[in-house]
């Protein structure tokens, strides 16, 4: 009901006017604090984060533009060394099993680092910096306990209609923010 409830609001009505009567955010911030949370404190998340913050964490704005722009241009190539390296460690084939055992429920997982640079991701992102989006501004510098919905969309490179559920990745060691991950929820499957 609630489904064929959405998908009639969908077509007629823009999809801003849905996201301020998100009916699925309490929905959204149980997976948020149970099974999110749990992926974003594994070790291997934890482990691949502290890791690239060691090589990024002297990259200037400047280096981070550069490093965008070519991830961007190598998208729209047939030679996509930056991207391979991405899309083939041991974090993105972590998320890929993650998204593909989670039934439909999660349509990309992407984990940033404490620049908002990618770390590891389930899918192909149209760019590597996040580090101007609220996934990555509203939890890595809010810092533990913040969390960010997003607003309900159809998400184009998915093709599915999802919200994405963003949070810290924090450093068990201290305590601290150190990157954080987000995941796109199909709602269709909530």
């Amino acid at each position: 009901m609630r489904l064929h409830f959405l998908t009639v609001i969908i077509a007629s009505a823009s999809l801003t006017s849905i996201a301020a009567a998100n009916e699925f955010q309490q929905e959204l911030e149980t997976l948020a604090r149970t099974r999110i949370t749990e992926l974003a404190k594994t070790s291997e998340v934890v482990a691949a984060v502290i890791e690239q913050n060691r090589r990024t964490g002297s990259y200037t704005q400047a280096d981070i533009q550069r490093l965008d722009a070519e991830w961007a241009e190598q998208a729209r190539s047939i030679n996509q060394p930056m991207i391979d390296e991405v899309m083939d460690n041991a974090l993105s084939r972590l998320l890929v099993n993650k998204q593909e055992t989670s039934g439909g429920l999660f349509t990309e997982i992407i984990v940033m680092d404490a620049k908002g640079l990618n770390v590891g991701q389930s899918e192909l992102t149209s760019d590597f910096w996040q580090g101007d989006e609220s996934k990555w501004r509203e939890t890595m510098l809010k810092g533990p306990g913040s969390l960010d919905i997003s607003d309900i969309s159809q998400d184009e490179s998915t093709q599915s209609i999802q919200s994405q559920v963003s949070l810290p990745v924090i450093d068990p060691a201290t305590g601290e923010a150190i990157g954080a991950l987000t995941v796109g929820v199909n709602i269709e499957q909530l």
